[in-house]
């Protein structure tokens, strides 16, 4: 088949009854364009402080409730070298914004993150100035991921009281210009989306354009504004990753943590996912990084990432 990928196309794909057709189309592509590897990256959340209000998140700033927490650069190489030890070759360093960690000491630590391991590095610290962008760029990381969570501008000021989607689209042409591999995404299923929104999402991804991708599922959380919303289809967001992948090709486009809480066995791999996050956060800190309520086993890095191996494997697909 060959889909219609404007937007109105876009909106009619969504809509399909029988979606397996676009499934079996972005299966092909993918094994094209990237092959049957699956890319395993070391997830750490090492701070959940954040200055931001955003009306889904559980780390928002008004919460008075949460244990807060800042991992020290030692505990982060710590972390970072026992991933590397079980063949983990690509860490994500995940925060909140937390201005705690200044461009000059993140840029520290992944100047021995990289002299201690080689590891690709990639950040997902939120908005930061050009010169903090660049900063960190030539201090070695590789990738930066920053969703822009929607594309319509009344849904995201209703979202992100002290943001626009105007900086936020500015940041990622930013990283983008700067080299970075650049990555955005986009929540599925928040409060007053359309399948028009999820138009618009999936198109302002081919036009920064992304080479990641983190498309999941809402799950809202309670202590949070949004608390008794309904959460996000796990197969409206399965197929929102298989149309990625159409207008991406080469990205890499991971199975998100929220989409496995939505209850996906792995078919998100067989529509268009090529990469997966395990988190290795330490048992110390990761139920505090609670962004939307998971069930989260302790951290165990050698088992979960020979786990996940195995998975893989049973998917006809190649562990990296």
């Amino acid at each position: 088949m060959t889909p219609d990928l404007s937007r109105e196309g876009l909106v009619a794909l969504l809509r399909l009854e029988d979606f397996s057709p676009v499934y079996e189309e972005a299966d092909r592509v993918r094994r094209e364009a990237v092959g049957d590897a699956v890319h395993i990256r070391a997830l750490l959340e090492f701070s959940n402080h954040c200055r931001r209000k955003c009306a889904y998140c559980g780390l928002r700033a008004p919460r008075r409730d949460l244990p807060r927490y800042r991992m020290t650069p030692e505990e982060i190489l710590s972390s970072v070298r026992a991933a590397w030890a079980v063949g983990y070759r690509t860490i994500v360093l995940q925060s909140g914004e937390d201005p705690w960690y200044t461009p000059a000491l993140l840029g520290e630590i992944v100047r021995e993150i990289k002299k201690a391991t080689g590891m690709a590095v990639t950040l997902g610290c939120g908005e930061l100035s050009r010169e903090a962008y660049a900063a960190l760029r030539q201090a070695g990381a590789d990738r930066y991921l920053l969703k822009h969570e929607t594309a319509d501008e009344d849904l995201y000021q209703s979202l992100h009281p002290d943001g626009t989607l105007r900086e936020r689209v500015h940041c990622l042409r930013t990283l983008k210009a700067l080299g970075y591999e650049t990555g955005s995404g986009f929540m599925v299923g928040l409060p007053g989306q359309t399948l028009d929104v999820l138009a618009k999402d999936l198109l302002l991804l081919g036009d920064i354009p992304c080479d990641m991708a983190g498309i999941g599922p809402f799950l809202p959380h309670p202590e949070t504004p949004l608390k008794g919303a309904a959460p996000g289809s796990a197969e409206l967001t399965r197929r929102c990753v298989a149309l990625a992948r159409l207008l991406l090709p080469r990205a890499n486009l991971p199975a998100t943590t929220a989409l496995t809480v939505r209850g996906d066995n792995g078919r998100v791999f067989s529509g268009g996912a090529n990469v997966v996050m395990r988190k290795i956060t330490p048992n110390a800190y990761k139920r505090q990084y609670e962004i939307y309520p998971a069930q989260l086993p302790d951290t165990d890095i050698p088992a979960q990432r020979a786990l996940l191996e195995d998975q893989i494997r049973s998917l006809g697909r190649v562990p990296l």
